[in-house]
């Protein structure tokens, strides 16, 4: 049966970027694609797949604290400098749960630049879409 106090809550999420905590991330999101191209075999009506890539993709949202990121995202606007490629770690530890563990994103690299927005009346909030070329799972915690 379920036990429902190791069921992994969200609240003990958190992202890290250089090290230090982003306390202003609400939300956090890595997903990796499997691109499979199909092979037709003789004698079989089944239709196979092989694994020929990998593309990752994520996206970080939370309140509008600083504009930290327009700067360093925005770099790439400059004819002279390069892409901003980074590195970010998300973490789950619930300490009631057996799940808990960290995901270091390698390669991140942001899909725009988030300038400004704002609606009279509201908390300001940015979503800042990435893509990562590689990944490792820290700390995994099992069951005992």
């Amino acid at each position: 049966m379920l036990d429902s106090t190791r069921v992994i809550n969200g609240t003990f999420g958190y992202v890290y970027h250089d090290g230090q905590w982003l306390t202003n991330i609400k939300s956090a999101e890595a997903n990796v694609e499997i691109t499979k191209e199909e092979i037709k075999r003789a004698g079989s009506r089944w239709t196979a797949h092989k694994v020929t890539g990998l593309s990752g993709t994520g996206t970080i949202s939370g309140y509008k604290v600083t504009s930290e990121f327009v700067e360093l995202i925005g770099k790439i606007a400059d004819d002279k400098a390069g892409t901003f490629i980074t590195e970010l770690i998300i973490k789950l530890e619930d300490p009631e749960s057996y799940g808990a563990y960290r995901v270091r994103l390698k390669g991140v690299t942001f899909d725009k630049i988030p300038l400004i927005q704002f609606e009279v009346g509201s908390l300001v909030e940015e979503e800042l879409p990435f893509n990562f070329t590689g990944y490792e799972l820290l700390d995994v915690i099992r069951p005992e």
